[in-house]
């Protein structure tokens, strides 16, 4: 009897052992799968192939704007409101009367406030690759405030035409009246509602990964593909950049509410991990979304304000001016431009609507072009993306067939 035991017991085990090798199997084909399609996408880009890319974005772009007008209709109700709430503004907006004041006012304060939200949205919506908008826009503009505070001795520049330009007041302000709470009351909304819009950009990976964990389906992300890899492989983590996300993962899981504040409270590139994990492990949406928000509108703005204006203070401009005239052979010629440049803008300070000056300043003509190449660049990356997604559509269809075959 024993020995009939052990003859049924070894066939078990070698059935077992047969299937956990079919298994193995059955997973490196499908990761080798995943491998060959991604880098056939990755492979699709405009300057590679240009009419394929194209092709490909106007397909996926259709496919999302019939997407988008079917969850509309689904929404009808929501959106017929809206609709009659933009009539009556509209209608108030066209109607003369007392109420104009008002109606100028409030159009004013939004179109500034959505201008900088929009422009936080795009920084870490991660449509393609997200455009620095702090680098570009929020930035200078609290170093144009920072320098024309200590300039004019005052932040209480006249509007208009401030947002717009600003110009020093006429009766001038008193030395040393300007302080660093002062110059940061006066940016605190434009850099609040930038700080908002990147919390809102954060939201995508979050309402993904918590759909794909609720429904049970393969989302179509490669960065919760990746985010599902790393959870496979936690244990044998070895590189730097894997062990630093398996840390931000861990702090929002264990922590919570005060882990993903925290995450969000610093320049942080692999936030975008925090709000998967906060998806993936159904993290209620306010507890994300509440501590996302106090801490890129509230926390991280403030220091990030706080770091530019210390750093475009006056006297630490004079001091950096100065030391690049201090560089051997290269300073003199280095230090022209910059010091014409601020000439220039403390003329513009004092002149309101006056003329610029016939031959412009090399520092501002690479600036624009600076801009002028991130923004191409952006609307590059945004192409490839859908193109991307497109070619994964495809792929997933051709492989659903050859299942079915």
């Amino acid at each position: 009897m024993a020995a009939n035991g052990a003859s049924c017991e070894q066939p078990q085990k070698r059935a077992g052992a047969k299937e956990k090798q079919n298994g193995k199997s059955a997973d490196s084909s499908v990761r080798e799968r995943r491998q060959r399609d991604k880098e056939e996408r990755l492979s699709l880009v405009v300057w590679k192939r240009p009419v394929t890319t194209l092709h490909y974005f106007l397909l996926e772009t259709l496919i999302k704007l019939k997407e988008w007008t079917f969850k509309l209709w689904q929404r009808r109700g929501i959106v017929f409101l809206v609709l009659v709430l933009c009539s009556l503004f509209s209608f108030a907006y066209s109607t003369e009367g007392a109420h104009q004041q008002y109606v100028d006012y409030l159009e004013k304060k939004f179109l500034w406030c959505a201008y900088w939200v929009g422009l936080g949205i795009l920084s870490s919506v991660g449509l393609g690759t997200g455009l620095h908008t702090f680098l570009l826009y929020l930035g200078p503009h609290i170093a144009s405030v920072t320098l024309a505070a200590y300039e004019c001795g005052s932040t209480d520049f006249p509007e208009p035409p401030y947002p717009d330009q600003i110009v020093c007041p006429q009766g001038g302000g008193v030395d040393g009246s300007v302080s660093l709470l002062s110059i940061m009351s006066k940016v605190r909304l434009e850099a609040c509602m930038w700080g908002a819009g990147t919390a809102i950009g954060e939201l995508p990976p979050y309402f993904m990964a918590r759909a794909a964990r609720q429904s049970g389906a393969d989302p179509d992300d490669e960065d919760y593909e990746e985010f599902e890899e790393m959870l496979e492989q936690a244990e044998g983590a070895q590189d730097f950049v894997t062990r630093a996300k398996l840390g931000v993962q861990h702090m929002v899981q264990k922590v919570g509410f005060f882990g993903i504040l925290a995450c969000a409270s610093i320049p942080n590139p692999l936030f975008d991990l925090a709000g998967i994990t906060c998806g993936h492990f159904l993290v209620p949406f306010w507890t994300f979304f509440g501590a996302t928000l106090i801490g890129k509108a509230i926390i991280k703005m403030h220091i990030q304000k706080l770091f530019v204006i210390i750093t475009f203070s006056k006297h630490i401009v004079e001091q950096m001016v100065s030391l690049i005239g201090s560089v051997p052979k290269v300073g003199p010629s280095l230090q022209k431009p910059f010091s014409q440049y601020l000439e220039a803008q403390r003329n513009k300070l004092h002149h309101a609507g006056g003329s610029a000056p016939a031959d412009e300043n090399w520092l501002s003509w690479v600036f624009e072009k600076v801009v002028l190449v991130m923004v191409c660049y952006f609307v590059t990356s945004i192409v490839n993306s859908m193109a991307q997604s497109y070619s994964k559509r495809l792929q997933q269809q051709r492989h659903s067939e050859e299942k079915t075959k």
